[in-house]
C-alpha cells in the first residue's frame, strides 16, 4: 500500500505538529512504506509563502530536501492526473485538493488528508474518515 499526503499533512509532519495523530506519523516515518506528496502541494506552498498566509522556519529549498530525506517522494502532474480531474465532480473546490485527489484516485494511492470534504469522492483515504 503506498500513500499520498495532503499539503497539511505534510507541513504537520514538517513542524512536529501534535495534530498529527502518532499512527500518521508512524506512517510516513515508516521508509517500508511508500510515501509520495503531489508537486501541487508545493506550489500550493510556494503561493502561501508569497501572499503571507503561511510561515516556516524552512525554506522551500528545505521543505523539499526535507522531503527527501524523509523519503516522500515528489509525484509530478502528468496526462492520466488531468483527465481524472476532469472527471471529478466540482464538490471540492480548492485545486490544489483536487488535482492530489486526481492523483490518489489515478495511482491507486492512499490519501492521508484531515479533510472530511474528501470522502465526497471514491478515495481511500486515511485519518480523515
Amino acid at each position: 500500500m503506498a500513500y499520498i499526503l495532503d499539503t497539511h499533512t505534510f507541513l504537520w509532519f514538517v513542524a512536529g505538529d501534535k495534530q498529527l495523530p502518532p499512527a500518521v506519523k508512524d506512517i510516513i516515518k515508516d521508509f517500508d512504506k511508500v510515501c509520495y506528496i503531489s508537486i501541487a502541494s508545493f506550489w500550493e506552498i510556494t503561493i502561501k509563502l508569497q501572499l503571507g498566509k503561511f510561515k516556516s522556519e524552512l525554506t522551500l529549498s528545505e521543505l523539499f530536501r526535507f522531503a527527501e530525506r524523509n523519503q516522500i517522494e515528489i509525484i509530478p502532474i502528468n496526462e492520466q492526473h488531468l483527465i481524472t480531474q476532469l472527471n471529478l465532480k466540482f464538490d471540492h473546490k480548492d485545486p490544489f485538493d483536487r488535482i492530489i485527489i486526481s492523483q490518489a484516485l489515478s495511482e491507486k494511492l492512499v490519501l492521508i488528508t484531515k479533510d472530511k470534504t474528501f470522502k465526497k469522492y471514491k478515495v481511500k483515504q486515511l485519518w480523515g474518515n
